[in-house]
Formats: structure tokens, sequence, C-alpha cells
């Protein structure tokens, strides 16, 4: 008897048996036949406190020391050698073999709120909104010292390239809301002055999970997708050679059992429906005057501000996974001029994001986040500072973490972890339980092995959850 390649993989698949959250191709190809992708996960591990998230991913690496972490002792040593004993036989970046001198925060810090949050005045909209909203993390650690590579592993949980991003797995795991936009989308901006470091569109690919579940990345300002008009053709006739193209595929599909073909005829779809929808999206004229003043649209860099708008507007409509890169972070040099001028274009429309979110009841549920792949040293380096992996600052807002709250503790010179660290395994476990996700159960089988994530690591961070 012969038996074709579907029946032979849907035997094999019935014969392995169902794993409940686990990478089986059938499963895919047939899910894919749907519409909308609807997850793979058909029962939470917890009740979901976060149904979306929008990550405000400040690449570059901002200076905990200059804005959330407040050293009297870099004053009192200011200048001196650091103490040999903290940074003897320590990984460091462009240091390495350098004087390490002491170098204190040139900036002024307050206490915020109700919680006495204290953190730098580079960041007032931050301080004066958000301080009784957030919680702060101040001792995250990654394992990853070079940009691109701690880019990898704070959204892949891995260095080595391939690997599926992590709006990408909410993508596999949970599916999207939204029938006429991506679930998972990126938008990218940066400062005007000098040459931030780039961005490689391997933070929001699918890696080995079918490339229906890759980020798809928005331009900054105006248009967010080239060709949204209509080439010169009808929306019949437009529909009419996308319905024969399907036909097509689909047959293609059959033959191959490969998930590529059916992602091929959804992107074909995604992006007919688009055309419809990210006009009226990306249109702020329909947003009030006092919305725009309040992400300070109009004043100074307006590409984040634009962002962050079209963010809040996003998660609206049904958007799962959103991350915001604003790359300008990156000061090894002349940080007391360019510091400024990132928290400037970051600052207010970070806050009203959280606000705005705030106003129209999405804060509970949706998830901020607010950081970058790692922080500074409080050594100096030239007029800047240089990488540190040990412990630098994020915070979140929203989807049930803890309002006013701060975790963690640095050392005298905000140079080691003093108490309650929090790997970036640990912060991608948290954000998953969060989504009411079992970090250690999201597994997709890829060549002899079942992968996932956080890899082998990751605790989740009960204490900063509500």
């Amino acid at each position: 008897m012969s038996l074709n390649r579907r029946d032979f993989l849907k035997a094999t698949a019935a014969a392995a048996g169902s794993a409940s959250i686990s990478g089986i191709i059938p499963e895919l190809v047939q899910a894919a036949e749907q519409a909308k992708w609807t997850g793979i996960i058909d029962k939470f591990h917890v009740t979901p406190r976060a149904k979306r998230v929008i990550w405000l991913y400040m690449a570059g690496a901002p200076s905990q020391i200059d804005l959330f972490d407040y050293k009297e002792d870099l004053v009192k040593y200011g200048g001196e050698p650091m103490p040999e004993s903290l940074t003897e036989g320590q990984q460091l970046a462009q240091l390495q073999g350098s004087d390490l001198i002491v170098r204190p925060s040139s900036f002024d810090y307050t206490h915020y709120g109700e919680s006495g949050l204290h953190m730098s005045t580079l960041l007032p909209h931050i301080g004066n909104n958000l301080a009784d909203k957030i919680t702060m993390i101040r001792t995250m650690h990654t394992d990853q010292i070079n940009h691109d590579t701690a880019h990898m592993f704070m959204n892949t949980g891995s260095i080595v390239s391939g690997r599926p991003s992590f709006g990408a797995w909410m993508d596999y795991a949970l599916g999207g809301a939204a029938d006429d936009l991506p679930p998972f989308v990126v938008m990218v901006s940066k400062e005007a002055y000098g040459g931030p470091q780039p961005i490689s569109s391997r933070q929001w690919n699918s890696g080995f999970l079918p490339s229906r579940f890759q980020g798809i990345e928005f331009q900054s300002g105006g248009t967010p997708v080239h060709y949204l008009d209509n080439p010169g053709t009808s929306r019949d006739q437009q529909g009419y050679l996308i319905n024969q193209v399907r036909a097509m595929n689909e047959i293609g599909g059959e033959r191959s059992m490969d998930p590529e073909v059916i992602t091929r005829n959804l992107q074909y779809e995604m992006a007919y429906k688009m055309q419809r929808s990210l006009p009226e999206l990306a249109d702020l004229d329909n947003e009030p005057d006092y919305i725009k003043d309040m992400y300070g649209i109009g004043v100074g860099n307006d590409k984040f501000a634009h962002n962050c708008l079209l963010a809040r507007k996003m998660v609206e409509d049904g958007v799962r996974f959103i991350q915001l890169y604003h790359r300008g972070w990156d000061n090894h040099h002349d940080i007391d001029i360019n510091l400024p001028k990132v928290c400037q274009t970051t600052d207010q429309a970070s806050a009203a994001l959280v606000l705005d979110l705030e106003q129209r009841g999405l804060l509970e549920d949706t998830l901020v986040i607010w950081g970058g792949e790692f922080g500074r040293t409080a050594m100096a380096q030239g007029s800047g500072r240089d990488h540190h992996i040990k412990c630098y600052t994020m915070w979140m807002a929203g989807g049930g973490v803890k309002q006013g709250f701060t975790y963690g503790k640095t050392d005298n010179f905000g140079y080691n972890i003093a108490e309650n660290g929090v790997h970036v395994h640990d912060l991608q476990a948290t954000v998953m339980h969060l989504m009411g996700i079992d970090h250690k159960k999201l597994t997709y089988r890829y060549q002899g092995r079942d992968f996932r994530l956080t890899d082998v690591g990751g605790n989740i961070v009960n204490k900063i959850i509500a």
C-alpha cells in the first residue's frame, strides 16, 4: 500500500502522542490553513495578568549610574582608582588593561512620588508621573558584554543565531487577536547625533519556528510600511489575484507539507488587509491635540513619540507584542552631552504611553517594559562609560507587576549585586508567567532537541508580581 507524505506525517504525529506545548509540524500546517493562528496553548499555566507586551527597548545600554542607581561612594571616591577587590579579573569591554577610575554621576538625583523612588532629574516625566506606578529592577544582569550578542541573548535567550525571538515565541504560544494587523510588530528610532549602534533583524526573527511568527518591522513616522497604496489595480482585482495564488499554494502545501508555503499565503492576505487598516492606524490627525501634546509630538525628535502613540493604538486593535527600539544610549564618550539628549527624546513619550494606557483601562493587562541590553560602568572611559553586565536597571509597569516598588540592591559602587539578582532568563520567565505561560513547557522540537526561550535556566521573580 502506498502512503503519501501527508498521511505519513499525520500517522507519525498521532503515534508520537500529543505533547501539551511542542513543535509538531503537521499541527502547524493544519492550523496554518486557518485564517488566524490562535496559538499552541490550549490551557494557561496560571491566569494571565498580561494579555500584551510593549517593550520600550533602549538600545545601546542606558547608564544606570546616571539615571537610576545613585551611589554616594562614587562621589566620595570620584577620580580615585576603583578598588581592585571589585574589578580584578572581571570582564570588561573596552576598558580591559586600562586604569579604572571612579566616575560619579554629573547629574542630580531626587526622590519622586509617595514611594520615594530615587532617580535622576534627567527623566522628570517618568519620575513625576510613574514613580508610584512602576516596579524598578536594579539588579538585572546578563552573560554578554557586546551589543549584538547581548541583544540576541535578551531577545532569543541565546547567542546562537537562528533561535526564535521573544515575540515569535509569544505569537507561537498565543496567536494574535487582530485579523488585519500582525501579532508581533517592531519599530526602530534613533538619535540624530553620532552613530548609534545598529539593530539587526535577527532580534525579531522567527528562527527555527515557521516564518509566519517573525516580527513585522513598521517604519517610524509617516507610512508604517512601504507600498500601502494600491499598485494600479482595484481591490477587487487584488483580491482575485490573491485568491488564485492561494489556491495554487495550497496545492503545493498539500504535497510538500511545508508550513512556509502556507505562510506565503498568509503574508499576501495580511498585506492585502493592512492596505485598509494601516492608513487609519497611522493617521494621527484623528488623535486629540491634548494626546499628541502629552506624548510630546512636535517637540524635538518626534519618531520615538510617534512610535509610542502608534503602539497604544496597535494594542487597542489587538497587536500582542510590540517592541520599540530606540538607538542612542551607547555613551562611551561625551556622556554629559549626549545622555541628556536621549533622555529628553524618550522621557515624555515613555511616561505618556503608560498614562495613556491607564486612562483607557488597558494598563491593567498590558505589560510595559523599559530597558536595554546591559548597563554602564561606574568607572570612567574618557568622557563616557564602558559596558557593564554585572548589574543594571530596568523598569516595568502594568500587566500584574507591583506599583511603586524597587527590587534588588547593588553594592556601594554600583558594581556588583548585593541582594536579589535578576538574570535575563529570569526576566524572560517572569514575563511569560505574567502572560499565563510556563516557560519550561513552551518548547519546540528542532534537530532532536526541545528548545525553549529560557534555555535551561530562568526563575520567576515572584516578589515583583502584584
